[in-house]
């Protein structure tokens, strides 16, 4: 895989954020914008927000995506891709893609609750720990992103649920859409929250994310590709993109997921993040063309 960031400029950057820290807000600010939506209502965004909640393991490396300057580098090369709309991910992230001029007319999602460390046993209590409301207007970001985990024994999730509401609540006041991707979780023997991956609670949790909230104008839903596809066609009117996890050698049965999840139609499109950035065959371009035309099939 070839460098998409040469030596120099990575040199620069880090060299800016001693010098000129002020250039990342002011590339952020002044970065060409789009719209939201466009004429095929379908939207491709690349996840990156992994890294403020301590995820940075894909398979069998334990640092994969901790490694900046190779994530940077993957973010640039997808994003040079027409068929990629934009970026979900935290502000470190967002400034340095930003300050590379690799923002140019995409949209950015502004990661919020990143407070639940992985790993930690009080996890499920997920604070606010990334963009707020505030800064995602005065920033010009196209939407801020939560994650709700429903497990039910953990005081945290209602502590959550109310930083959830609260940032649901500020940004529909400015217009903003939240994206938030309610999942259901189990505690192990250890006490450690953990992915329910059965599908037989979804259809209770896409129905009160739904209803959170004094409007749902601006609420959008992000859910996992393995959802039922009669909780996602029948629970629900808003718009949904579908996230993608870890497949590691079974990318062929996300893509699987994917494609047939986008028949549904409300379902608008992928925020994926490790099966594009990170695939198991390491080729990033092929993987995010692929996701490219499954969601922009016309293009």
């Amino acid at each position: 895989m070839t460098d998409s960031i040469s030596d120099k400029a990575y040199d620069e950057l880090i060299d800016a954020r001693l010098r000129s820290p002020e250039s990342f807000t002011r590339a952020l600010k002044t970065r060409r914008r789009r719209k939201l939506v466009g004429k095929d209502g379908r939207l491709l965004v690349v996840a990156a927000d992994h890294t403020a909640r301590g995820i940075i393991d894909v398979e069998n490396n334990p640092f994969a995506i901790a490694d900046r300057r190779s994530l940077l580098d993957r973010l640039v090369r997808s994003l040079a891709n027409p068929l990629v709309d934009g970026v979900l991910a935290s502000a470190d992230i967002v400034e340095e893609l930003a300050w590379l001029g690799a923002l140019e007319s995409k949209l950015v999602f502004g990661t919020m609750n990143r407070g639940g460390y992985l790993g930690t046993k009080w996890g499920l209590d997920d604070s606010m720990s990334a963009y707020d409301a505030d800064s995602i207007a005065d920033l010009g970001l196209d939407a801020g992103k939560v994650l709700l985990r429903f497990e039910d024994t953990d005081p945290g999730v209602g502590r959550t649920l109310e930083y959830v509401v609260e940032a649901m609540r500020q940004l529909a006041e400015r217009k903003i859409v939240c994206l938030v991707e309610p999942l259901p979780y189990i505690k192990d023997a250890a006490g450690f929250p953990v992915l329910d991956k059965s599908t037989d609670r979804l259809d209770k949790i896409i129905s009160i994310t739904s209803g959170l909230g004094s409007t749902s104008a601006y609420t959008w839903l992000k859910l996992p590709g393995w959802t039922s596809h009669i909780s996602i066609s029948k629970s629900t009117t808003l718009p949904i993109l579908l996230l993608g996890g870890d497949p590691g050698k079974n990318l062929d049965k996300t893509f699987t997921e994917w494609g047939e999840g986008l028949k549904i139609s409300n379902v608008i499109g992928l925020v994926a993040g490790r099966p594009l950035l990170f695939p198991y065959d390491d080729d990033v371009d092929a993987s995010i063309a692929r996701a490219g035309r499954l969601v922009h099939p016309e293009s």
